[in-house]
């Protein structure tokens, strides 16, 4: 049971209290992927080492860490790249499934690569087995499923020149 509301003046008892109701706020796990591409248009994909399956580069986020700082923390450790974010493509609601509770995966434009940039592009940890440059409709074959959709959904919102938001990989606004 909550104890009741001291006085905002207590800045030390106002500032317990906020804390004790943060406390029993539901947290969120958070995503945070990127649509990559080279000078001929095909997109980044890795393979991970740790979960079966092609996925867009990037990861979760650590503790109290904005989605597009995680982004780019996961490209430099796996993949040894900087890249400066254009904008968010999508923001994806994710239902529980399996062990996991629900999730926010967002995907941000990282633009196109230099094709000297691209073409030098390796895993740089154990995490990745393979990053690779396909086609549309190859990444499409590589993808999970709910992954898949995210990357469809990235990609008309690259074309309309603003970001969707999802619901379980599917538009729901």
């Amino acid at each position: 049971m909550r104890s009741a509301a001291p006085d905002p003046s207590d800045t030390d008892a106002w500032n317990a209290y906020l804390a004790e109701g943060n406390a029993q706020q539901a947290r969120k796990r958070v995503a945070a992927d990127v649509l990559l591409r080279d000078p001929s248009g095909r997109v980044l994909l890795v393979n991970p080492t740790y979960k079966p399956g092609w996925d867009l580069p990037g990861g979760m986020a650590e503790a109290n860490e904005p989605p597009e700082d995680t982004v780019r923390r996961e490209l430099m450790e796996e993949l040894g790249v900087r890249v400066t974010l254009l904008g968010l493509l999508v923001v994806d609601w994710v239902a529980p499934h399996g062990p996991w509770d629900d999730q926010l995966a967002f995907v941000f434009d990282g633009g196109t690569l230099e094709e000297e940039q691209a073409d030098q592009l390796r895993p740089r940890d154990d995490e990745l087995s393979e990053a690779s440059f396909v086609t549309v409709a190859e990444a499409a074959g590589r993808l999970r499923d709910r992954v898949r959709r995210r990357f469809e959904h990235a990609l008309k919102a690259l074309d309309a020149g603003r970001p969707l938001y999802l619901r379980d990989g599917a538009p729901a606004l």
